[in-house]
């Protein structure tokens, strides 16, 4: 789908008037939408997807020109017939001026404008998109023959919770916020964000808007104690925590398996501040030095966007076996895991890490294969050993990851790479308990919380 300069409306097939009658209404409010790519996107997209099914009639309110680093087009198929996207501009520059900006500042060169611009933009870059989407949000609630019953915001960026207080306005609109990530421990560790104003004013912002919210989501019960503990005018009972999820219909009927001449480590995502490897590669390195003939059959690769200020940790990796594939379309990164003996996911040491777990983790817990944890203790390491999912590691102890590498691999060497293994000797096991992660059941709570809030509306 091009990006367009007017504020847009893309229709596909609607469903008829009689079946859409008694259901909800709902406004999906979210900047990371597709054609925007990366993990972020699928939480609000699959609510599109599954809503209906749930007697939720959703509208997407999105940006029409994202300034991102990655586009996927191919997620814009996963829209059912019957969805409208509404697309409103931003004023923000193209990412890659953007990126410069941060980069300059971040590495103490002169950059007046930029230090500046980064400053006032508060609470992010995408305060931009403000002036368009609040306009397309009042044509949505006073000038729409049947307006929401419920708008729902997700971020980040937080900047879109300022279209909260116009929602609620309204008086009969109910208002749900949806924290993808914990707004804390994105100022400190998410490229791009706003500087010593933004640290300054962050709770005092967050507070007033919560305070427009019949209803708040948290992608985690951390998140969920964490928030309730913070802002301690928030009533529990309107407080949920709703995980991430997998699709069961991502992933091929069929998946490919790994080779038998390489065993091979795969990563999915973005790595930078709060996902480095740095201790990861690191321990590739040592791998290499005490052990360079069983090192050699050590393959790894990173699917996905690296951000310039963890580019440094892999210089000189290519030699050791790692490489770096870059972003791939969602569906082939799923096969591209699949082609793993075992599968990472890491968080490394930050400030507010024991709450978080990245939502790339459910969909390797439905592929089946082994996980390799790097993480501090917390909600992640918890859930992983809750399902079985794999062995967990600190991510900075570069020695205990060495040793579990060559472990690994002498065992794969030896023919008993994994105790579990399908027809065609790919690692294969089943986690337990997954069922509630499942992206169409997940939908199911999202639209009792938004009939929650809008039944506190009236």
């Amino acid at each position: 789908m091009p990006f367009t300069n007017e504020q847009t409306t893309t229709n596909v097939p609607a469903n008829s008037p009689e079946a859409d009658r008694d259901r909800l209404r709902t406004l999906l409010v979210s900047y990371s939408f597709p054609p925007v790519g990366g993990a972020g996107v699928q939480r609000m997209l699959k609510l599109a997807k599954y809503l209906p099914e749930h007697g939720v009639l959703p509208t997407v309110l999105t940006v029409a020109n994202p300034s991102v680093p990655l586009t996927d087009e191919s997620l814009l198929r996963e829209l059912p017939p019957g969805i409208d996207v509404l697309r409103a501009r931003t004023f923000e520059p193209g990412y890659a001026v953007k990126r410069a900006a941060w980069s300059r500042t971040a590495s103490h060169r002169k950059s007046r404008l930029g230090a500046i611009a980064k400053e006032l933009l508060v609470p992010d870059p995408q305060i931009l998109w403000q002036p368009a989407a609040q306009a397309a949000m009042l044509r949505q609630l006073y000038f729409s023959p049947r307006p929401p019953d419920v708008v729902l915001i997700s971020g980040p960026p937080f900047s879109q919770f300022l279209l909260a207080p116009l929602a609620r306005l309204r008086g009969k609109t109910g208002v749900v916020l949806d924290y993808r990530d914990e707004w804390s421990t994105y100022r400190t560790t998410y490229e791009m964000m706003g500087g010593r104003l933004a640290s300054k004013i962050g709770d005092p912002l967050e507070s007033a808007l919560l305070r427009a919210a019949h209803v708040v989501i948290t992608a985690t019960e951390e998140f969920r104690d964490n928030l309730l503990g913070h802002f301690r005018f928030l009533q529990p009972s309107r407080v949920y925590a709703i995980p991430n999820g997998y699709d069961a219909e991502d992933f091929p009927s069929e998946l490919p398996s790994p080779p038998r001449d390489k065993f091979v480590i795969g990563y999915a995502g973005t790595i930078f501040k709060l996902t480095s490897v740095r201790g990861f590669l690191g321990a590739v390195r040592l791998f290499h030095e005490r052990s360079p003939e069983l090192a050699r059959y050590l393959s790894v690769r990173f699917i996905g966007r690296i951000v310039d200020t963890e580019l440094d940790a892999f210089e000189g990796t290519e030699a050791l076996g790692v490489e770096r594939v870059g972003y791939l379309e969602h569906a082939q990164s799923l096969s591209e895991l699949a082609r793993c003996h075992l599968v990472l996911c890491t968080l490394d040491e930050v400030p507010g890490v024991e709450r978080i777990y990245p939502a790339k983790i459910f969909e390797l817990m439905y592929l089946g294969r082994p996980c390799l944890t790097l993480s501090p203790p917390g909600a992640l390491t918890r859930l992983v050993s809750r399902h079985g999912l794999g062995d967990v590691l600190p991510p900075r102890d570069e020695a205990r990851i060495c040793t579990y590498l060559e472990t690994r691999i002498r065992a794969f060497r030896g023919g008993n790479g994994h105790a579990h293994t399908d027809e065609n000797g790919a690692p294969s096991f089943a986690p337990l308990g997954i069922e509630r992660y499942a992206r169409r059941a997940l939908a199911g709570e999202f639209a009792a919380a938004m009939r929650e809030a809008a039944k506190l509306a009236e």
